[in-house]
């Protein structure tokens, strides 16, 4: 078995993964044709998803952003939301994903009438019907969007479906003038409900996005967090010598970093991946792990984020089982749950692929 193979064959969990950025290109063209959608650049698969690849690649968030308006455009029907959700579980085991936390936007699909209940039900229909079909489980994650005022709303209607499979509540879209305090409302709201919080921050503004997360909003989770080396030392190798306040709260807390090596240079949050300071994070031992963000927009999968950092950064198969259960460790499932996924399916599918790669040697 080459890396690709191993590392695809690993069960693996996928914390940070936007359902309107990870379609199919065969689905959109198809989805655009039902509703008469003509704004496509493209009816060819190939060249479709080549576009969406090239328009992400610019550098900065405000551009990478724009392929949503695409996407989003064919999920505004009952029928689109859910295929949609169903795909990405296929593709999920596919990818040999045991457990995915998808996240969307519920306020971007009502242009064409549906009301927030029907846009909601029909994603987790999609989902529920994956987990049946391809035994991977799911949660689902409602984002608020910065530069919208309801938030609040987005929030009580987590809450409203925390027995349904919505496991929790983010926030979402450009940072740079929408700071995460403007919305304390919602994120008061999902405290006092005792629920779950992961927040975009960290990725296109500084460290004070990361603190306001946590420390206004209270996050559990951080989306990207790229820019928390601002509060750090490093020596001349470029070695972490000494921690600011807020990285040293991070590391005692436990609370976890959602990584996302590709779309990180995608967005210009780093100018090439050698200089991602996921490494650095992973030996200071943060409790860190690999993600994909938009598959689409950043041709990429779990496997492929995992095989990139095993090249660039010498990841061993330790190193993965560990990262992954550092995944399962910060998902917003529950606790016994998440210990099934550890002892039961995660340590159990390592061992096994670490037995035959001992007899492969053997032989």
């Amino acid at each position: 078995m080459n890396i690709q193979e191993i590392i695809k064959h690993v069960p693996k969990v996928l914390l940070h993964d936007h359902l309107d950025g990870g379609l199919r290109p065969e689905t959109i063209i198809e989805l655009a044709d039902k509703i008469n959608y003509k704004k496509l650049p493209t009816s060819n698969p190939t060249e479709l998803a080549e576009w969406f690849h090239r328009g992400a690649n610019k550098g900065n968030l405000i551009e990478y952003l724009q392929g949503f308006e695409h996407t989003t455009a064919v999920m505004q029907t009952k029928e689109g939301l859910e295929r949609v959700a169903y795909e990405m579980m296929e593709d999920m085991k596919k990818d040999g994903v045991c457990y995915v936390e998808t996240r969307f936007a519920p306020s971007l699909h009502l242009s064409e009438g549906l009301y927030y209940d029907e846009v909601i039900t029909s994603v987790l229909k999609g989902l529920e019907r994956g987990k049946e079909n391809f035994g991977v489980g799911y949660g689902l994650i409602l984002c608020g969007m910065r530069n919208m005022k309801n938030s609040l709303e987005i929030a009580e209607l987590a809450v409203n479906y925390r027995n349904q499979g919505v496991v929790g509540f983010d926030l979402a879209g450009e940072e740079g003038g929408y700071p995460p305090k403007d919305h304390l409302d919602a994120f008061y709201f999902i405290q006092r409900a005792n629920f779950n919080i992961t927040i975009h921050a960290g990725e296109a503004f500084g460290k004070e996005s990361i603190w306001q997360a946590i420390q206004y909003c209270g996050a559990h989770r951080i989306g990207h967090a790229t820019r928390l080396i601002e509060d750090m030392v490093f020596d001349k190798e470029k070695n972490i010598i000494a921690l600011g306040e807020l990285a040293q709260y991070i590391l005692d807390q436990r609370l976890s970093l959602e990584i996302c090596l590709l779309s990180n240079v995608h967005t210009g949050a780093i100018n090439k991946l050698e200089n991602h300071p996921f490494i650095k994070l992973y030996k200071k031992k943060y409790r860190v792990f690999l993600n994909t963000d938009d598959r689409l927009m950043s041709d990429t999968t779990l496997t492929k984020e995992y095989q990139i950092a095993t090249t660039k950064f010498g990841l061993t198969f330790d190193d993965i089982e560990k990262l992954n259960i550092n995944a399962m460790k910060s998902a917003f499932i529950h606790y016994d749950e998440r210990l099934y996924y550890i002892y039961d399916v995660i340590k159990p599918g390592f061992q096994k692929i670490r037995e035959q790669l001992l007899s492969l040697q053997q032989s």
